[in-house]
């Protein structure tokens, strides 16, 4: 029931394009008086239902009487207001869009649509009726204004419950929609892409038409079914063939609807704040999280759990855990993620070919060596009770020598049991390694990560809140071991403290690392007191602490008959601290006594 597209300065105002006007200027004119404006000529308005094709083949070319007109017009209007089911789709992101439009084609929907949706439902020989044959307008401002438009959201938010919307529909001619598709400009994609893109450009892909339609529709979900993601086509069609009015599957599309919305708004709002300020603190912060997989449960089978991926545009493809690729094994818990996490963070702080090897998040073993096969054994010596059933992470490529290594490797403490593993991650694998590491166990967890990129924002959860930080990347390289004691470390011994000072990083305060020869030998963690984690260290050490480096994450607030003094009797040769006590005289004096090297380096590595 399309009208026609006559309009011109003579007989319908261009400044006021109301139904009602055009409704007097229809009255008020004959037919032949009609002309055609350039600016529309092309357009075939199905705005005006009250003038059918039908009806201007039959009318005279005499003014039709008013009371007629009027007539014609309320039948006219209100067979399109409740008999026709419309569906308006424009998408920027076609996939399966054949699939969809055959599908509401066949369920006897009239299908209205967009530019480049409607040329493809075209070829694809589904019947399209163009949005501007609804608005009598073109697309205007290069694309910016197309289904701003009564014609459009007056047919998406009118309730079909209340009386007086379906009057006002009725009044200026305007259709209902029953169902709206819609998916939003490629923002994301756009400004993420390699090199990315301009800052015109970056405004010229914000969606303004398409948000205000899906949250039109997702607003009035009771009465428009709208739909946001390809992968809801096939629910939607089975749902429209039932004929059934499920309110959870409505309020369900709604929310997604909604939270598509959100999303997309995130990510203007992250980039426009970094094009217009820089601060890593905006005043307000949204983080969209899209969820990965459900979890069996969570820290303990009481609790449950899920697993949700940062969307932020500041993660894309900066690395780690969360994006990693699982090539074998059992699905991912919530205590593997945090460990594998920890593991994957410290590994990838190291130059040279590591091995490290995580227990509840915190590092028992750390080997640097050339021979990476070295390393790994080395790791597994320096608390073999604590690797077994632990995490294994290398910062170099598994290859066949090391995965035969990992799998078939003896427990240092009988010689007999091989060695347990909940997870292995590393940059990647070889064809041949790959395969090895999973006959060791059908369980193996094997990850494939890429390295966490610097200046990531560090979030964490707290009653009610967040605390927001910069993520801590500082490495030896990039701090001064500044020498206050009266002996200065050998070459070797400054190696051993940067190495102790880097583990200490990535162990739970109170932290204390005793390292040597690029080996980590003890480590004492989380415990209330600095002493009682040196002597934890110590203890693991054993024998082997005598000319070793010992690092801890802050300083001593003790020296005498405490834990530095501890620490020098036990035979450390070199200690490195961050400094900062009043007590600072005493740590010095006493390393002094004791002829150990004290080192300041001004850097705190707390942990919680």
């Amino acid at each position: 029931m399309l009208g026609t597209a006559a309009s011109s300065a003579a007989t319908i105002p261009t400044t006021a394009r109301s139904s009602e006007a055009v409704r007097r200027a229809f009255h008020g004119n004959t037919l032949n008086s009609v002309s055609y404006s350039p600016s529309y000529h092309s357009i075939v308005c199905g705005r005006f239902h009250f003038v059918s094709l039908r009806s201007f083949a039959a009318v005279s070319t005499k003014a039709m009487p008013h009371s007629q007109a009027d007539a014609s017009s309320d039948l006219d209007l209100q067979s399109s207001a409740s008999g026709n089911k419309q569906a308006l789709i424009s998408l920027s992101d076609k996939k399966d869009l054949t699939l969809l439009g055959n599908g509401l084609q066949e369920l006897g929907y009239t299908i209205v649509s967009t530019g480049g949706t409607a040329s493809a439902l075209e070829n694809a020989g589904v019947s399209v009726t163009k949005v501007e044959q609804l608005t009598c307008f073109p697309e205007m401002l290069d694309g910016r204004v197309k289904t701003l438009h009564p014609n459009i959201h007056g047919g998406i938010l009118a309730r079909r419950d209340q009386k007086n919307h379906m009057e006002a529909l009725n009044k200026h001619g305007i259709g209902t929609f029953d169902v709206v598709v819609v998916n939003l400009y490629p923002f994301y994609d756009k400004v993420t892409s390699t090199g990315g893109i301009g800052f015109h450009d970056g405004i010229e892909n914000i969606d303004i038409g398409g948000p205000a339609m899906i949250r039109a529709a997702a607003k009035n979900h009771k009465d428009v079914l709208v739909v946001v993601d390809s992968q809801d086509y096939h629910a939607l069609l089975e749902f429209l063939k039932g004929g059934q009015d499920d309110q959870q599957f409505r309020r369900k599309l709604a929310w997604k609807a909604f939270e598509h919305v959100a999303s997309y708004d995130s990510a203007v709002s992250e980039w426009l704040w970094k094009q217009t300020a820089g601060d890593k603190f905006p005043p307000n912060l949204t983080v969209p999280l899209s969820m990965k997989s459900s979890l069996r449960y969570g820290e303990n089978p009481h609790q449950k759990a899920a697993f949700y991926v940062d969307k932020s545009l500041s993660e894309v493809n900066a690395g780690g855990i969360a994006t990693a690729v699982q090539h074998h094994g059992k699905e991912m818990s919530y205590n593997n993620y945090l460990d594998a996490d920890a593991a994957w963070n410290c590994v990838s702080e190291f130059r040279n070919p590591t091995c490290v090897i995580v227990k509840h998040t915190n590092p028992c073993g750390v080997a640097s060596r050339v021979d990476i096969l070295e390393a790994y054994r080395l790791a597994v010596k320096a608390d073999p009770v604590s690797a077994f059933g632990g995490i294994v992470a290398f910062n170099i490529e598994v290859d066949e020598a090391l995965a035969r290594e990992i799998r078939e490797f003896r427990s240092p403490t009988d010689g007999e049991t091989r060695m347990f593993y909940e997870i292995v991650v590393a940059p990647k694998y070889t064809e041949e390694g790959l395969e090895i590491l999973c006959g060791k166990s059908k369980t193996l967890r094997i990850l494939e990560a890429k390295k966490n990129e610097k200046g990531k924002l560090s979030l964490r959860q707290v009653g009610g809140g967040w605390l927001a930080q910069d993520s801590d990347d500082l490495t030896p390289e990039d701090i001064q071991f500044n020498v206050v004691s009266e002996k200065k470390p050998q070459d070797g011994e400054l190696r051993d403290a940067e190495f102790a000072w880097l583990c200490a990083k990535h162990v739970k305060s109170n932290a204390i690392v005793i390292a040597k020869d690029n080996c980590m030998l003890g480590m004492g963690s989380g415990q209330p007191n600095r002493r009682e984690s040196l002597r934890i260290a110590l203890r693991k050490a054993g024998d082997e602490a005598k000319g070793a480096a010992l690092a801890s994450d802050a300083f001593f607030p003790f020296a005498w008959k405490d834990a530095v003094e501890e620490a020098c009797e036990s035979g450390i040769r070199v200690i490195a601290e961050p400094g900062g006590s009043i007590r600072d005289g005493d740590a010095v004096d006493c390393c002094n006594k004791y002829g150990v090297s004290l080192l300041f380096t001004n850097v705190r590595h707390f942990r919680h």
